[in-house]
């Protein structure tokens, strides 16, 4: 059924009429600003451009390949922009400002009535061009210039993200070496960025890496949602703290996906399907659409997003006699309704949803035959997650309003093996359910002129319930779970100044008040009782402030300096201990960074940045196992935590661009808490770990920060250029992961990393259809990217995650 589908869709992709196309040329435009490219198209196409407003110039356009008419070229590199071609003769162009669409019919009749010249409008004063920025820093709230930002922020590009087929946050995982995952499974893991990291469970710790689309936060304390990045226009990552500008949980930094926006101006629908193969596995299929579509003539447009995703599994389980029993399915959409107010405000209101199912473990046995495992029990898992939406924008001159507002209802429910050696199935069971409501006001004046600020306030009330259960299969019994509950009221604010020309001071402050709450979820009463100082319950407050400051130089015309100090914290809250409720305290974190950046990224053909960290840790919120054998939190103790971070990209030909990343992270515990117990138990009969904090008992020996390799590579290298009338785009990549330990301790203490992935993908094609080849794990690597199996198996020789074997993808687009 996959194939014929597939096969259908191919011949139709390719048997469709090509538009006619009035003076076809060959067209190649970087990645750029709009001073850059003009001039190169204009002479490409031989036609003359003016430019109706010169603050445009400084705004940043895509990249053009392939043979089109102009005006097909012009209408590319300016879409995702505020600006819109309009013709004013037979070779002559006018670059405006968007406006609405009955604005912008009375301004085109205007325009070629009284247009009378065909000169191109001269570039801006040699200041003005020095000045054009071709990446501005959304996340920084104030719309920084790259060049201007002080700290290290990494830009992913969504056409990138999803070439040659979409793969969610391993998207991200394989572009960058600064961020890190457990990689338990899709919608259950958690994200580390530089060196920040806690633990490999699921549990009442609120995430070290903020999460958000647009503005909306995605999640508090919940895993990663992994939400597909269809329709993205980019990937922002600010390694942390983030603290002063987005509070509680970014500790690590933050991970910002900026979604296309409706388009009230066009209607579009873009389609792709794709089969793939798994060596050593089996076969996966996926579909995707996306529509645009303008609603009236007043500027208001609806966009939507589908997807199906069915990844095959390649884990056998000899024991039940299965095979390939790992296959995850992926459904989801998102959709955003634009309002144009009028008098420039604007509302979105939007929503998500997503449910992932996964049939099974994607672990193996550490000692057994590659890709399988021999379990009683099949580990499934599911994860759903639902989102609405509503932002309110409005604009006065340089200032903006934005109130962004979304509701979040998030679901796991996770499934372990939990039988002895030789018995009868066993299983341990864990639900959590979170519900959050999130509001964040600001007023903003974006970086120019040397000023740029924003004042806002965040509400954030975030209820997260997890239970457990255990036992065999058909007679499980409920164990101790815990509720946990934050309302958290933030009021921030962030200035930068130029105080002389090129160096750039920013400081900022945020005050949060934050009331916890909690209790335990079927906890037996009279065992409640027993144990003095115990408590099912626990109500407190906390109040904390996070600063920040830096100070940009420029050194020269490409080189550029920058120092920073920031600060981040995440709120307490409770754990279960045994059959007891404990409490944990908030942690906290202060760094300090520098760094250099050589060059200008997508203008220079050489860049290249290097960033060193210090990150003191204070109260580190951990998992570890308690005396009954199942995973719980507590504060272990105090940590440091040094960063050092370097990349290069390099554009020695038209079309051709390299880039390369590494980093190394050196962390430790360097004093462990005098509440964390050390102790032996027994499960079941069998010897159980001790209890694993840092120390393994005799040892003396403090451990390392989990979960986080020692050094991590990546390089890539991309090649586009036309060949006939069609587009060529190759891309390949490998990267390199050191290693690293699952935990603390000895139950916790197992080696992992060290391995080798890579990669490649090509599309030959237009913008109205492409053919799409991918292999990912090109040397079919087994490696172990996480060394968590199961924990509640007493006697295992170990567990291993591999990567995925190496896989084949072919996938068609269309766009209408």
């Amino acid at each position: 059924m996959i194939a014929r589908l597939f096969s259908a869709l191919l011949l139709m992709s390719f048997a469709m009429p090509v538009a006619a196309r009035d003076e076809p040329r060959a067209i190649e435009l970087p990645r750029g600003t709009l001073l850059q490219s003009l001039p190169l198209l204009g002479r490409q196409a031989g036609i003359s451009i003016s430019v109706a407003d010169a603050k445009l110039w400084q705004s940043p356009v895509k990249p053009v390949r392939g043979r089109m008419s102009a005006e097909k070229a012009l209408n590319r590199m300016l879409s995702g922009t505020d600006a819109h071609a309009v013709k004013v003769g037979v070779t002559s162009w006018r670059i405006e400002r968007r406006s609405t669409r009955a604005k912008l019919a009375g301004r085109q009749t205007k325009s070629r009535l009284k247009a009378s010249s065909t000169a191109a409008r001269a570039p801006p004063p040699r200041a003005e061009q020095d000045q054009a920025e071709e990446i501005v820093v959304r996340a920084s709230k104030i719309n920084t210039p790259y060049a201007k930002y002080a700290g290290v922020v990494t830009i992913l590009d969504g056409s990138d993200l999803n070439f040659g087929g979409e793969r969610g946050m391993d998207s991200i995982l394989s572009r960058m070496a600064t961020i890190s995952s457990t990689h338990l499974g899709s919608g259950r893991n958690k994200l580390f960025v530089r060196g920040i990291a806690d633990s490999s469970f699921t549990g009442p710790t609120q995430a070290t890496v903020g999460q958000y689309l647009g503005d909306i936060r995605l999640s508090y304390n919940a895993p990663d949602p992994d939400l597909r990045l269809y329709d993205i226009d980019r990937v922002e990552v600010l390694e942390g703290p983030q603290g002063t500008l987005y509070g509680a949980g970014s500790l690590g930094g933050i991970i910002r996906t900026i979604p296309e926006t409706p388009d009230p101006f066009a209607t579009a629908l873009k389609a792709s399907a794709g089969v793939s193969l798994v060596q050593h596995g089996a076969p996966g299929s996926d579909i995707s659409a996306t529509a645009n579509i303008p609603i009236g003539d007043s500027g208001h447009a609806l966009r939507l997003v589908g997807y199906s995703i069915s990844d095959g599994g390649y884990i056998d389980n000899p024991r039940l006699g299965l095979n390939d029993v790992n296959r995850t399915n992926i459904r989801g959409g998102r959709g955003t309704l634009r309002l144009d107010l009028g008098d420039r405000w604007a509302i979105d209101l939007g929503g998500i949803y997503q449910m992932i199912t996964a049939e099974d473990a994607q672990y193996a046995d550490k000692d057994a035959p590659p890709l399988t495992r021999s379990s009683l029990v099949e580990q499934g898992a599911k994860a759903r997650y639902g989102s609405t939406m509503l932002v309110l924008m409005k604009d006065w001159g340089d200032l903006h309003f934005q109130s962004s507002n979304a509701y979040v209802d998030h679901h796991l429910n996770e499934r372990f093996d939990a039988s002895l050696v030789a018995d009868t199935p066993r299983i341990f069971d864990q639900k959590n359910e979170t519900r959050m409501f999130s509001s964040e006001t600001r007023l903003s004046r974006p970086f120019r002129n040397g000023l740029g600020w924003v004042l806002g306030t965040s509400f954030v009330d975030n209820k997260t319930r997890q239970t457990r259960a255990f036992g065999e299969d058909t007679l499980r019994t409920a164990i101790s779970g815990v509720t946990n509950e934050i309302t958290e009221f933030s009021a921030y604010g962030e200035a930068s100044v130029e105080l002389l020309p090129d160096i750039v001071a920013t400081g900022g402050l945020r005050y949060t008040h934050a009331e916890l709450g909690g209790e335990g979820e079927d906890v037996d009463a009279l065992l409640a009782f027993t144990e003095i100082g115990r408590a099912v319950t626990a109500n407190r407050k906390e109040q904390d402030l996070l600063p920040s400051a830096s100070l940009l130089a420029n050194l020269g015309r490409n080189v550029t300096f920058y120092a920073r100090y920031q600060e981040g914290f995440r709120p307490g809250g409770l754990s279960i201990d045994g059959n007891f409720v404990q409490r944990f305290r908030n942690d906290h974190v202060s760094t300090y960074d520098a760094g250099m950046r050589f060059g200008r990224k997508g203008v220079t053909p050489f860049d290249a940045t290097i960033s060193i960290s210090h990150s003191r840790w204070r109260d580190i919120q951990a998992d570890y196992i308690d005396t009954n054998g199942f995973p719980t939190t507590a504060n272990i103790g105090d940590g440091k935590i040094t960063s050092i971070s370097a990349s290069i990209a390099a554009r020695p030909l038209t079309g051709l661009s390299l880039e390369l990343g590494a980093v190394y992270n050196q962390s430790r515990v360097t004093q462990l808490s005098s509440e964390l117990p050390l102790a032996s138990v027994t499960f079941g009969g069998s010897a159980a770990a001790l209890s694993p904090s840092v120390v393994i008992p005799g040892s003396g020996r403090l451990g390392r920060i989990p979960n986080v390799a020692s050094h991590a590579m990546r390089g890539s290298a991309n090649y586009e250029t036309v060949l006939g009338d069609e587009d060529f785009r190759i891309q390949g990549w490998a990267s390199y992961v050191g290693p690293s330990r699952l935990g603390i301790g000895p139950k916790l203490g197992g080696g992992q990393g060290d391995y080798v992935d890579s990669g490649f993908a090509a599309r030959i094609g237009n913008d109205a259809r492409g053919l799409t080849l991918t292999v990912t794990n090109l040397l079919d690597s087994r490696g172990n990217r996480f060394a968590l199996g199961t924990p509640f198996v007493p006697g295992s020789d170990g567990y291993l995650t591999p990567l995925r074997p190496r896989t084949l993808r072919i996938a068609v687009d269309v766009a209408y």
